[in-house]
């Protein structure tokens, strides 16, 4: 939700509230679902889910700040997570990174200043077998080396 207030965002946000505010076990999933909504869990929203939920805002905040998939701010048009769990450090992730960031000039964990591109982490998709392993706005995409990096490059290059 953006300053000045973005009724939308607040309309969603007061319907995913009461389709899971008497659930048990309500937080996980009526944060996923705003996420989803309004591509974010704005920090806004914190307080107004504490209280639906009977939560302190410190417990949805933990949440929110615990789990990596959870964002506080929009996601980038285009979103590279790179795993780099022990298996794709085996099968050369850290080099694959290094390629992405020298095409990009984005570190892993930097976003463009244009919000174009994202290079995030991410720790285990199970493609252990398959890596370097990565989601690419969402899509798995495994053995990400070779002419495969090479293309994903030139499609981020765009």
């Amino acid at each position: 939700m953006t300053h000045p207030p973005d009724r939308a965002a607040d309309d969603a946000l007061d319907t995913l509230i009461a389709r899971h505010q008497n659930r048990p076990g309500a937080l996980l999933p009526l944060l996923h679902d705003v996420q989803h909504a309004l591509g974010c869990v704005p920090a806004d929203a914190v307080p107004r889910i504490a209280a639906a939920l009977n939560l302190s805002r410190a417990e949805v905040h933990g949440v929110v700040t615990f789990y990596a998939d959870f964002r506080t701010t929009p996601p980038a048009r285009r979103v590279v997570k790179l795993c780099l769990a022990e298996a794709c450090q085996a099968r050369g992730c850290h080099a694959t990174a290094a390629r992405l960031s020298a095409a990009t000039g984005l570190a892993v964990g930097e976003t463009s200043a244009d919000n174009a591109l994202s290079l995030e982490p991410i720790y285990c998709l199970g493609l252990c077998a398959s890596g370097p392993a990565a989601l690419v706005d969402d899509a798995p995409v495994a053995r990400l080396e070779g002419p495969r990096l090479d293309a994903l490059i030139a499609e981020l290059s765009r």
